[in-house]
């Protein structure tokens, strides 16, 4: 491969969420502009990399994956003013409840937490993330390119059909898989410090997608209540939902050796067409949200032995919160397929 096509919208950067309320305390917004900023220009000064802007995604790519409520939840934010932002204050059970999705009040229905605010850019931004790993996808199933990464952001793996929450609005990597499913058999693997709850919420049913989450203890660590490994799927979907849980401090060899043990046998007896990866970074030495410790020169490790897999990749973008070495982490990653 001469050069890995990255898919990104610079609009993506108008969404620009200040704060975030996390256990009580108001802190300043982990999910900042400065995360995208920081992967575009490790990248764009590689002569490995081109950069592609993605076309805008079709609403049917989302309904595929979303219950039409949250978009036009979305879509009524976009009327508030540019200084406002809307934080849910009222989470209700579901049950018996016929909320209105074009009343921002109404939003604490659809939200699971308090960090994932709406403003009158956060549909753009998601629109444009999810337009990102579709473009990235329709690369790599078509057969134009083996590998493609999708600077999406905001992140998408903590969405699931009809939630939002963890800064993530459309689930990038179930758009993904719904297109790649034409095709056969996806895998997603997941490697972000925090279990991909949509993803495992959205698939947990589906015998042709199999979903591998590695992630930190949820008892301690966002979304605390799911992501165990008792949680392997129902109905049809029994046995191709599987949570690796790696303890506080986990490094690279012993990370190297859940692949080895556990992720690559399993991907490799489901036999696959195609994988997607959601790449977090908060899996940094140095993260201010996760609690492993890897380092920079272990993503391009870790992107080999996921390359060695032999399979079309798509790579989406996931966490990844200390700013000044997101790029080159995310880089050394991208590298391990080239």
């Amino acid at each position: 491969m001469d050069k890995m096509p990255v898919f990104f919208n610079q609009l993506q950067l108008e969404f620009a969420p200040k704060y975030e309320w996390a256990l009580g305390n108001k802190i300043k917004h982990p999910e900042s502009t400065k995360r995208a900023e920081s992967i575009f220009k490790s990248l764009s000064k590689d002569q490995s990399f081109e950069i592609i802007e993605p076309k805008k995604i079709p609403l049917s790519a989302i309904r595929d994956v979303h219950n039409f409520q949250l978009w036009t939840l979305y879509n009524a934010a976009t009327h508030l003013p540019d200084d406002k932002e809307y934080y849910p204050s009222v989470f209700l059970q579901r049950s018996g409840i016929e909320p209105n999705p074009a009343n921002l009040n109404h939003a604490g229905y659809y939200c699971f937490d308090s960090g994932t605010p709406l403003n009158n850019k956060t549909l753009s931004a998601a629109g444009w993330s999810a337009a990102c790993a579709l473009e990235a996808t329709k690369m790599v199933a078509s057969g134009k390119s083996k590998y493609a990464y999708a600077l999406s952001r905001p992140p998408g793996h903590h969405a699931s059909f009809d939630t939002y929450g963890g800064y993530c609005y459309f689930n990038n990597a179930a758009i993904s898989a719904r297109e790649l499913k034409k095709k056969g058999r996806v895998v997603i693997l997941d490697i972000d410090f925090h279990h991909g709850n949509g993803s495992q919420e959205i698939f947990y049913e589906d015998p042709d997608v199999l979903v591998i989450s590695i992630h930190g203890d949820p008892r301690d660590y966002f979304p605390y209540l799911i992501g165990f490994s008792t949680e392997v799927g129902s109905g049809a979907g029994a046995g191709f939902n599987h949570n690796i849980i790696l303890p506080t401090g986990t490094k690279l060899k012993a990370y190297e050796q859940a692949l080895k043990k556990h992720v690559f046998p399993t991907i490799k007896a489901f036999e696959p067409e195609h994988l997607i990866v959601s790449a977090g970074f908060d899996t940094y030495k140095l993260d201010p949200i996760g609690k492993f410790e890897l380092e920079t020169d272990d993503y391009q490790k870790l992107g080999r032995q996921i390359f060695e897999l032999d399979l079309p990749t798509v790579i989406l973008q996931e966490g990844g919160y200390h700013t000044k070495d997101l790029g080159p982490n995310v880089k050394s990653f991208l590298k391990g397929f080239l």
